[in-house]
């Protein structure tokens, strides 16, 4: 199997720049973007096989990014994050175009079963 390239989007820079050292280790390129204009400006530029992507971003939102995401690169999986917690209706929890939602805190091992579960659904 090919290495994964991953994309992650998180106004949080300590958490998103440890996720993408801990990915790096296990064989997952990743990125990362700390603002949605940023992260498309990456997307633009760069070949990515999913997106872990924060809700909660200054300015454009994470659901605006998702948005874009979905017009511009419909096949490209997105996972969602957020330390604001979830409704509990599953329905409400996944917004339509994300492959699936996880809480912050995030276990690495969960985020890459995640990971290597949206790709393998492309």
């Amino acid at each position: 199997m090919a290495e994964l390239r991953a994309l992650l989007v998180d106004d949080e820079e300590e958490l998103v720049t440890t996720l993408v050292e801990r990915l790096d280790y296990r064989g997952v390129v990743a990125e990362y973007a700390l603002t949605g204009p940023e992260a498309l400006r990456k997307l633009r530029d760069g070949t990515f096989d999913v997106v872990v992507l924060d809700l909660k971003l200054p300015g454009m939102s994470g659901l605006d990014v998702l948005r874009v995401i979905k017009h511009d690169y419909p096949k490209l999986p997105v996972l969602l994050i957020t330390g604001h917690g979830a409704p509990t209706d599953e329905a409400d929890v996944i917004p339509e175009g994300a492959f699936d939602f996880l809480p912050k805190p995030i276990s690495l091992e969960k985020l890459l079963q995640k990971i290597r579960e949206a790709v393998a659904a492309v």
